[in-house]
């Protein structure tokens, strides 16, 4: 086989296992994406799962619908820019030695990156119709995901850069039902759609060849999510909702399969209305399940063109991270029948453990968050809210050991050592309407 094309073959199963995480992880620690409404954007998602202002909140806790006694609609929109930069950066390539696990010959070269990421808009669209005083129900749509990195063609690591664009979509139907005048109940299920195109060029070839090259690869996968509500009073309440996410099969053209674990989310909410005042104060804690992502499976490679591949054509790639968290705090203050004011800040843990990587920059980041409502007419109101996410320099290492038969150990290595920043923009708009 044609060296090029030994070497292009060796590293796609590799390459795609970065490609497909890399443009998730500018927004949140794993690749979780918080945009599912401009007002939670405005308070970095603290109380979500309660508050009810809007009928976003069954994204959060289906049982909030149970809050509602009129028929509700919000639709917006979200602008996530991505800010990733990668500084004190160094890329190592030579020749690895199996018997002995040494690398000769090695040369180095800068491998500083920035200007990585990108803007992408995430919509949605949430409705809740209340059937009687018991009874609710509720559709919903809107972006689990939805980003883009992007390095440039004559990157020196290209085969750990390269172009990543991940778009994922959740429809969602939800029913709640209102068991006394203290507790509601809900539960609802999630069709989500994926789809992504990853690009990585063989080093020094400006993308005139690629190790990949996949084009919309795409899937389908369906998850639940149940929650509660209980209202002490009229200015006090708490949410607890659970949501279970499923494994994730996305297929190219070539017919090769990626599978990725989701992970699980349990959320806990409340909001207090502090008693003849126009503040109220609202939190959230939320544990991220990320402790199921150990690897990312790959089946129906070909043995021939793959020197990863096994004979039953499977690879699979360690990860290994952790479970992560949320901490949330926020408040609002009701300035007239008009206005309404908020601001939140939230904790956001890594969840990555001992393996780090170049091409997923993960970090514990903090949120900032600031927002508005205005209120139309009673009926009627427009939502804004701005993030300025803070990601924490982390120092990462990521190798490649690849068959090369014009080597005389027969394997290549290459590395890539440095630090990464990944911090971010998040922007939403809203307008909500009741019936």
């Amino acid at each position: 086989m044609n060296k090029t094309r030994l070497f292009k073959k060796s590293l796609l199963a590799v390459t795609i296992t970065t490609a497909t995480l890399a443009s998730q992880q500018a927004l949140a620690a794993g690749f979780q994406l918080n945009a599912q409404s401009a007002t939670g954007i405005g308070r970095a998602f603290a109380g979500d799962a309660v508050i009810a202002d809007n009928a976003s909140v069954m994204a959060r806790n289906p049982a909030a619908m149970a809050l509602f006694d009129k028929t509700e609609l919000s639709l917006g929109f979200e602008s996530i820019t991505s800010i990733i930069e990668v500084k004190d950066a160094s890329y190592t390539s030579g020749m690895y030695v199996p018997a002995n696990g040494s690398v000769v010959g090695a040369t180095s070269q800068n491998a500083d990156a920035d200007g990585i990421g990108d803007t992408s808009i995430a919509p949605n669209i949430h409705l809740i119709v209340p059937v009687n005083d018991k009874f609710a129900w509720g559709i919903n749509a809107y972006s689990n995901f939805g980003t883009k990195t992007e390095f440039e063609d004559d990157y020196v690591a290209a085969q750990f850069g390269g172009l990543t664009d991940v778009k994922s979509f959740n429809f969602g139907l939800a029913a709640s039902y209102r068991y006394d005048e203290h507790w509601s109940i809900g539960a609802g299920l999630d069709l989500i759609y994926g789809q992504g195109t990853f690009k990585r060029a063989v080093p020094g070839t400006n993308s005139s060849a690629y190790l990949l090259n996949v084009d919309k690869a795409d899937g389908f996968a369906f998850g639940f999510n149940l929650g509660t509500v209980y209202e002490l009073d009229e200015n006090n309440r708490f949410g607890l909702s659970y949501r279970y996410s499923p494994t994730f099969t996305a297929e190219d053209d070539a017919d090769q399969k990626v599978t990725l674990p989701l992970p699980d989310m349990a959320e806990f909410s409340g909001y207090h209305r502090i008693k003849e005042t126009p503040f109220a104060v609202h939190y959230s804690v939320q544990w991220i399940g990320w402790g199921a992502f150990e690897t990312i499976d790959f089946e129906n490679l070909d043995p021939s063109e793959s020197a990863l591949a096994s004979a039953s054509t499977t690879y699979n790639k360690d990860y290994q991270w952790k479970d992560g968290w949320h901490f949330a705090l926020g408040g609002t203050y009701y300035l007239n029948n008009d206005w309404e004011l908020r601001a939140g800040y939230m904790y956001d843990t890594s969840a990555q453990d001992d393996l780090t990587s170049i091409s997923v920059p993960d970090s514990d980041r903090q949120w900032l968050s600031t927002g508005l409502t205005f209120h139309i007419d009673s009926s009627s109101s427009i939502d804004f809210g701005i993030t300025y996410l803070m990601g924490k320099e982390t120092e990462v290492k990521e190798t490649l050991i690849l068959p090369n038969s014009s080597l005389p150990t027969g394997y290549a290595y290459t590395e890539v050592t440095g630090t990464t920043q990944a911090d971010a923009i998040l922007v939403g708009l809203q307008y909500s309407r009741s019936f």
